[in-house]
């Protein structure tokens, strides 16, 4: 069994303790030889028995400090970092996805379940981080998540064991919790190098488990730094009642994602399969209807932050078309409203993308070391502009610009080519309509001079450049030929030119996808074909400046090869553009609009 590896030391040292500049954390050099850092593993043991084994669970946990933690008794903060991932995943194995080629409505193909091969070295479960803040003054802490790599249990995929586990791993960490040097029995290990104050941080899903563990409310959890987090799987893997896959993944799903992770104890993976992945996901995620349901609404984290204390530096890319941006600010939205200390940091890329180190550091310094450097009471929102590398983020007052309201636009006739946006409602009681066709491209529709599989309505050629900074709102009246459609609806800045290298915002705003059939969101109603509804959804929030000398289109299409299922090609989707609009939040309003496109 490997225990604490502790360095050997020769001769008489310093006192060493942790340095600031500005009220932000420096690099000691007394911190940051890796020969002299201290590595060991435990076990934590939770609350829960997921594996129902009869025996709590425990999860794995290795530890990261200077030597001075043992040496000279010096107690630091920790950085905490949790994830599925560490241990190793099963991979894209072919025939692991769900086929989307098939009728919208109807029960999807079966698809295989792969197993995973772990990997890892104790005990080191990951590196990650720990360059960084280590020889900064602070203990790095990494756990695997239940029933993944050496930790016990079952993974869950959102449940309510992955929320407690980082609690119980924290709670330890304040003398709390028990924790063992071994998975079963051993001897008692202390975190008696822990000054009780603990941050968390980590991107995707191990951006979302520090959301996870603040939702708990647990004491000693002082600030979290969620990127790019997963912060309800109904939203990941559905849009407004449709099956809607992540960006780059089509055909995954929760189950999928279950698979992905399931790299625990070989011996009780059949087990939880059968408990987990075959029961409660397989009766829960309702790929048939898309609905909101009770099992969706267990792995949404907006519905528990209640209890939450914590501070929140969220930080997320508006172009993240795998974890979408709704996902942060959600979340970032509903902690303003609570009166928790709050800032979130956007981006203008993909997936992933931290704060600079200076914000996280800054945050880090003032939440777990006490530094007065201004991480509450600054800026509330940092947004990257277009032209800007990701370190150089704009400080504003807060996300949506303050300045930003709705302006109105309405289509008018001629989408097939190009319709008319604007400002007066189209009173021509004009109906224009889709085929659909899965086979083209949003991009080939979005470049098309005229097309049938899709419509498009723009503003006038804008004079001046239109800041949006928001969450554009659509509502549409549909009618489909069938009892269900995919709708999707792009903002895009026209011409849309496909460029390598070219930088997505130079033609993609921002997008979104509904099914018509779920209006209440909870229980879908099937079509009547030919029989309009009104449809309202939001777009992805974005902050984007729009510049002048391109268009501003509105894209409505059916079927996304990107993002949605695939049926065969020909259902109608009809678009009546009386009571048809998109709501824009512009900045600087209705004047900042008429001055652009006068």
């Amino acid at each position: 069994m490997l225990t604490a590896v502790y360095p050997q030391t020769t001769n008489a040292q310093s006192k060493e303790i942790p340095t600031f500049k500005e009220g932000l954390a420096q690099v000691v050099p007394g911190f940051a030889d890796p020969d002299r850092w201290i590595r060991h593993d435990l076990w934590v043991e939770t609350e829960f028995d997921s594996d129902q084994d009869g025996q709590l669970d425990r999860m794995h946990v290795s530890v990261t400090r200077p030597e001075q933690t043992e040496t000279q008794n010096l107690k630091l903060p920790i950085i905490y970092v949790t994830s599925p991932y560490f241990a190793g995943v099963a991979g894209n194995v072919p025939g692991s996805f769900w086929d989307v080629h098939q009728e919208l409505g109807e029960p999807s193909p079966p698809h295989i379940h792969p197993e995973v091969t772990r990997i890892g070295e104790r005990p080191i479960i990951s590196n990650s981080h720990i360059k960084t803040w280590v020889p900064r003054g602070y203990i790095v802490v990494h756990s695997s998540s239940p029933g993944t790599g050496l930790s016990q249990g079952a993974p869950t995929v959102g449940g309510q064991n992955e929320s407690l586990a980082p609690k119980a791993v924290i709670d330890w960490l304040c003398g709390r919790a028990p924790g063992f040097n071994a998975p079963v029995d051993g001897e008692p290990v202390k975190a008696y190098w822990s000054t009780g104050k603990v941050g968390m941080t980590g991107t995707s899903y191990n951006g979302t488990l520090p959301l996870a563990a603040a939702t708990t409310g647990v004491q000693g959890l002082e600030v979290i730094i969620p990127i790019a987090p997963n912060t309800s799987y109904y939203h990941y893997y559905r849009s407004n009642g449709l099956v809607r896959s992540p960006g780059g993944y089509l055909g995954e799903d929760i189950d999928v994602l279950y698979d992905f992770i399931h790299s625990g104890d070989p011996e009780k993976r059949a087990g939880n399969n059968a408990r987990v992945r075959d029961s409660i996901m397989a009766q829960g995620m309702d790929r048939k209807t898309g609905d909101y349901n009770d099992f969706w609404a267990s792995r949404d984290y907006l519905n528990q932050m209640a209890p939450m204390k914590a501070a929140l530096l969220m930080a997320h890319g508006f172009n993240d078309w795998n974890v979408m941006p709704e996902h942060s600010y959600r979340i970032y939205d509903r902690a303003r409203s609570m009166g928790l200390d709050h800032q979130i940091y956007y981006h203008q890329k993909g997936h992933g993308g931290p704060p600079p180190l200076w914000m996280m550091n800054q945050w880090f310094s003032h939440y777990l070391h006490g530094q007065d450097n201004g991480a509450a009471t600054g800026p509330k929102s940092w947004i990257v502009r277009e032209d800007k590398p990701n370190n150089q983020p704009t400080p504003y007052a807060d996300f949506p610009n303050p300045e930003a309201t709705m302006v109105t636009l309405y289509p008018n006739p001629g989408g097939h080519s190009s319709g008319a946006l604007t400002l007066s409602p189209n009173k021509t009681d004009a109906i224009e309509i889709i085929s659909d066709d899965y086979r083209i491209s949003a991009a080939e529709l979005a470049m098309s001079a005229e097309s049938e599989h899709r419509l498009i309505y723009t503003t006038p050629v804008l004079k001046k450049d239109i800041h949006l900074s928001g969450t554009p709102k659509v509502h549409l009246n549909v009618a489909a030929s069938k009892k269900a459609v995919n709708l999707s609806v792009y903002l895009v800045a026209l011409p849309w030119v496909e460029q390598q290298g070219r930088p997505i915002t130079d033609n993609l705003i921002t997008r979104g996808w509904a099914d018509p059939q779920n209006i209440s969101l909870r229980k879908s109603h099937p079509l009547i074909p030919g029989e309009f509804v009104a449809v309202s959804f939001d777009l992805m929030p974005d902050d984007q400046i729009i510049p002048q000398g391109t268009k501003i289109g509105l894209m409505i299409f059916s079927s996304d090869s990107d993002f949605t299922l695939r049926p065969q090609p020909g259902t109608r989707l009809s678009v009546d553009l009386d009571g048809s609009y998109i709501s824009l939040p512009v900045v600087g309003g209705q004047a900042a609009y008429d001055s652009a496109i006068e």
